[in-house]
């Protein structure tokens, strides 16, 4: 094995290139089961010393990418919630934050829309409703 640049602290570039590399080398292995393997997402960077890289390993869906329920269930329920579809994985600011739609969770009558914040892919909950008009508030200053 060689040995790369040693890492002293790491950011959130160096989160999103290692987890890159570690996926990559995990392909090959769901390949031979024949699943399919995604990145999703790192969380709790320890003060720059340590991360958590999450992956999803699932059965192949139809279009040969990976089976996600969240996707799955949010296309199912974004329009009771006042959302669209194609608002899974859509940006939106908040509070001078920037956030990615992760998901809906109806047993969280109150908070049901799932968010990652985009620096750290920390999760948060928010009103459907908030979310909506932060949306509706991102499409306009595009």
């Amino acid at each position: 094995m060689t040995k790369g640049k040693q890492i002293a602290r790491l950011t959130p570039a160096t989160c999103e290139q290692i987890q890159a590399q570690m996926l990559e080398a995990c392909h090959k292995i769901a390949e031979d089961h024949g699943l399919v393997i995604e990145a999703a997402g790192w969380h709790n960077v320890d003060i720059g010393f340590s991360f958590e890289p999450v992956f999803r390993v699932s059965i192949p869906a139809p279009d040969g990418g990976a089976l996600s329920l969240e996707k799955d269930m949010f296309m199912l329920l974004a329009e009771r919630y006042g959302l669209s579809s194609g608002d899974f994985g859509r940006e939106f600011t908040a509070g001078g934050e920037r956030f990615r739609v992760s998901g809906i969770d109806p047993r969280r009558p109150r908070y049901p829309i799932s968010a990652e914040r985009i620096p750290d892919r920390k999760g948060f909950k928010f009103t459907a409703e908030n979310v909506v008009m932060f949306i509706t508030q991102s499409k306009h200053k595009a």
